[in-house]
């Protein structure tokens, strides 16, 4: 062979070598793919579009942190997916990462998007029209965002979707019925997207492989014929129309439909909140069929139920809740009682008006696994046939008329777990022994029953580690508490309150969230609430008993506290440093015991403290700074009847949120703060809008938070009107100066009592700018100069008390200050004029002497004579009018006829009511 030759082959064979070398290096170090596919990497264009989109967000979940500049494949990007063969971008995921901003135009240049979730963040601005040119898309999802403006049309261009979700956000304007091209959906969730409606419905018609439809809170008013859409979609299984204002729809369906062929696919209906009436039964007929499984007509004004409704053999749950129409509840379970008594699992009626007794036609409904009749007017002696359901699992009769046998004999178990009988009435008024029967139990609510008894010693027994709630508050029961150590489970809740239980309290569960002891006899100690060492510990109210002793200092194991009540006790010594373990404390109410000391400084750490109650004890100390300076969420902050010292410290003032402000009873002096008008939360209308919320595994629950106050002179209690009081109480101290003209500007304070001080000075002049105050009192000061004119205007004033002062001069004339009773004004030696009995000067002078030659029964005369010509006025005037009416109705048929119309519908309004009102009170 050539010398040449043989070179040239070696060179090429070299060449194909490494070459090859190279490529199998380069798979090897791909490593993102296992079939040996060369992995492509995101392209410059589509990672700058991404880096733009994220640039102008506001990120605080910081969800993007991998989105970065120096990480140039954007396919290793949180929540972008690419293709393994292109690199292009074809999926971004960004939910629920709280972004704010708006949609950059750059996801332009992702034109191979398939997947877009935008979920779930607070998107604000229109949706962008440009986001129908990414016609790859196949799901859509800008759910849970704040978009606003009206719905793009341009989304009808994009006819791949698969699923398109807008809902709950705060849009407006018409459902485009460019929708109808989307011919592909499959999921169209609209519910909650704002003020929108559908003019239209005949763009439904053409989604042809719609399965799940959701428009809650779109109005149909105007959609006449909608049935007939809906029916036109055979693939249709979730329909939810809640809120839709159905009952104002001329039209629901054609004449032509034929309801008795129906082949209705839908398995899932939900039609509630549309002010429905039983006239409705007509159209839903043709919807249901033996797919449906649940029917949801809740929040309606139905006043029954139809029989075939209960010859559906597939229906599983039905929600009645909340109609306003009155019903027999055994009609009712009669026209339910075809085959779908043997398949209905659910029954969901709670806050209706049903009215009747609960018999043994409930033995019937063989499957019922949940039945929820709470807040309704049954009445009568529950059946025992209830307790014998195979399936009964949970059971809820609150707040009915229902009488509860104290002994049942139970022919099987029941599997009962979860039973509410809260309000109903215990025939005994005995302990009901049956509940031990119960062994599945793991809720119990046997609150308000009217139990006046003792709990046998082995019901504590039943059920170890199983109890997760128990509610036997606002009872007679009597008698000691056993250890409750065994019954209850992780994060359980006991609420005993408003009983007659006594004795001291013995060991207690490690792991409860709730613990309500209140309003009992109980006395001893409270170190038992060392025991709770688990952490979950997030409510606890122990007052308006007899404990004694201090607070024990092991409070660091209640991280999640978030109410601690020990108010109305005999409890003793000084706080506790572990108090401030109690990060997520938002109320402490300590008031009427004998705490003394200084307040810890560690209270400070509790900064989320938003009603701090130290009322009726005898801490000693400067009121602190630290108040004002850390525990800037207060909402409430008592610390009346104490022996606090020293000046009100300025830092108060920097509590904006502050609604009752309450230091009366104790041994302050100085000025009071001008800077009290930065109190805004007194200045600005409304009140503490949310009670405390608290929740643990199995329980919602929320507190209503409560105060003592004086108020008109007599201390009350206020509860749930407590959060609507805004209030200033600063009397019965050594207060001096004058009152700041400043505080004037706190237009919507409710109370200002000042009393029993040494101010002095008078009364700033703009007092009468503050219409909103009703108590005001100024009494046993010295202050003085006149009372200011512009306090008539002071209309809602019902308590005023300046007496013991040194005003002087007249009483300014209004309806209000003369209302008063002259003791309010006592004390003032130079006060004149109503309601006092001394005049002032000058007042004697001004009587106007009677006019000469005019004698009374000349002003009788001509007072008789009016009132005839009032009489005659008013005679002819009424029959001008009542012919007047007459001829509109004989002679304008339109107004006769909408006058009669108005008639019948008001007759029939006014019937309703009567009747509920008659229900309510038997």
């Amino acid at each position: 062979m050539n010398p040449c030759v043989s070179i040239m082959l070696s060179f090429l064979l070299l060449l194909l070598v490494t070459t090859t070398a190279s490529q199998l290096v380069a798979v090897g170090e791909g490593g993102n793919d296992t079939n040996g596919v060369n992995m492509k990497k995101c392209l410059d264009k589509e990672r700058n579009a991404l880096l733009l989109f994220k640039a102008p967000l506001q990120h605080p979940d910081d969800c993007l942190s991998t989105w970065r500049v120096d990480e140039h494949d954007c396919c290793k990007w949180s929540g972008v997916m690419c293709s393994t063969q292109t690199g292009h971008v074809t999926e971004l995921y960004i939910s629920g990462c709280s972004f704010v901003g708006e949609i950059s135009h750059s996801l332009l240049n992702l034109t191979y998007l398939n997947i877009l979730d935008l979920s779930y963040n607070s998107f604000h601005g229109t949706i962008p029209t440009f986001i129908g040119s990414l016609t790859e898309l196949s799901y859509l999802d800008l759910s849970y965002n704040s978009f606003n403006g009206t719905i793009p049309r341009s989304i009808g261009s994009l006819r791949e979707l698969r699923r398109l979700d807008l809902s709950f956000n705060s849009l407006y304007g018409t459902i485009p019925p460019e929708f109808g091209n989307l011919t592909n959906l499959q999921e169209l969730h609209l519910d909650s997207v704002g003020r929108c409606r559908v003019e239209k419905v005949e763009w439904l018609s053409h989604l042809s492989r719609l399965e799940d439809l959701r428009m809650d809170g779109i109005s149909l008013a105007s959609a006449n014929h909608w049935v007939d859409a809906i029916l036109s979609l055979p693939k249709l299984t979730h329909l939810s129309l809640g809120g839709c204002e159905l009952s104002q729809v001329m039209y629901p369906y054609s004449s032509f439909l034929n309801s008795s062929s129906s082949s209705s696919s839908i398995s899932d209906l939900s039609l509630q909140n549309n002010n429905l009436t039983s006239s409705m039964y007509r159209w839903l007929l043709p919807l249901t069929s033996n797919s449906l499984q649940i029917l949801d007509l809740s929040g309606n004004m139905l006043d029954g139920i139809p029989k075939y409704l209960g010859n559906i053999c597939s229906l599983v749950s039905l929600d009645f809740s909340d109609n306003s129409a009155i019903i027999k509840f055994p009609d009712f379970l009669t026209n339910l009682s075809g085959c779908t008594s043997l398949t209905l699992a659910d029954l969901i009626a709670y806050g209706s008006q049903f009215t009747g007794s609960l018999s043994n036609e409930i033995q019937k409904f063989s499957s019922l696994g949940y039945l929820d009749l709470s807040d309704n007017h049954l009445s009568g002696s529950i059946s025992e046939k209830l307790w014998e359901l195979p399936m009964l699992v949970i059971l809820d009769l609150s707040f009915n008329n229902l009488i509860v046998p104290s002994t049942y004999h139970l022919s099987s178990l029941s599997y009962g777990k979860d039973i509410h009988l809260r309000s109903c009435k215990m025939l005994g008024p005995r302990f009901p022994k049956w509940i031990q029967t119960l062994k599945n139990l793991y809720r119990l609510d046997l609150s308000n029953t009217g139990i006046s008894d003792t709990i046998p010693l082995e019901f504590w027994d039943m059920w170890p580690s199983q109890l997760i709630y128990l509610n036997l508050s606002s009872n007679n029961i009597s008698g000691k508490l056993p250890d409750l150590l065994s019954n209850f489970a992780t994060y359980s809740v006991i609420d005993l309150s408003s009983n007659s239980f006594n004795g001291q309290i013995p060991k207690l569960s490690s792991a409860l969230a709730t613990l309500d002891l209140s309003r009992n006899k109980f006395s001893g100690g409270i170190s038992f609430i060392c025991q709770i060492v688990d952490g979950w510990l997030e409510f606890i109210d122990l007052s308006h008993n007899s404990f004694i002793g201090q607070l024990p200092d092991c409070l660091w194991h209640f991280k999640d506290l978030k109410v601690l009540n020990l108010g109305h006790n005999n409890l003793f010594g000084r706080l506790p440093p572990s108090i401030g373990s109690l990060i997520q404390l938002q109320v402490l109410y300590l008031y009427k015991n004998n705490f003394s000391g200084e307040l810890p400084l560690s209270l400070k750490n509790c900064t989320s403290l938003i009603s701090l109650n130290l009322g009726a004890n005898k801490f000693y100390d400067n009121v602190p700074v630290w108040i004002g300076e850390n525990l800037s969420g207060l909402y409430f902050l008592l610390l009346r009847s104490n022996k606090f010292f020293g000046t009100i410290p300025l830092q108060l003032c920097q509590l904006s949120n502050l609604q009752i402000l309450d230091m009366s009873m104790n041994n302050l002096h100085g000025s009071i703060p001008s800077c009290l008008s930065n109190l805004t939360s007194m200045v600005q209308q409304g009140g503490f809008s949310q009670d405390v919320q608290y929740s643990t595994k199995y329980l919602q629950g929320s507190y209503v938070d409560n105060a003592m106050i004086e108020w008109q002179g007599d201390e009350r209690e206020f509860s749930r009107t407590l959060k609507l009081v805004k209030s200033i109480d600063l009397s019965s101290n050594n207060l001096t100066g004058q009152i700041p003209y400043q505080i004037t500007n706190l237009f919507n304070l409710i109370a200002l009592n000042l009393s029993k001080n040494e101010l002095s000075g008078e009364i700033p002049p703009k007092i009468g700018e503050m219409i909103n105050l009703e108590i005001l009192d100024l009494s046993r000061n010295s202050f003085s100069g006149r009372i200011p004119s512009r306090m008539s205007h002071m209309s809602f004033l019902n308590y005023l008390d300046l007496s013991y002062n040194n005003f002087s001069g007249r009483i300014p004339t209004s309806t209000q200050l003369q209302s008063f009773q002259p003791s309010r004004y006592n004390g003032n030696a130079h006060l004149c004029g109503p309601p006092l009995t001394k005049k002032c000067p000058g007042d004697e002078e001004s009587e106007s002497p009677p006019i000469i030659g005019k004698s009374e029964g000349d002003g009788e005369d001509i007072d008789d004579e009016l009132e005839r010509w009032f009489y005659i006025g008013g005679g002819m005037g009424f029959v001008t009018g009542f012919w007047i009416a007459c001829g509109v109705l004989l002679f304008n048929r339109r107004g006769r006829h909408a006058f009669f119309q108005f008639y019948d519908s008001f007759k029939d309004w006014v019937y309703v009511k009567v009747v509920v009102f008659i229900a309510n009170l038997q």
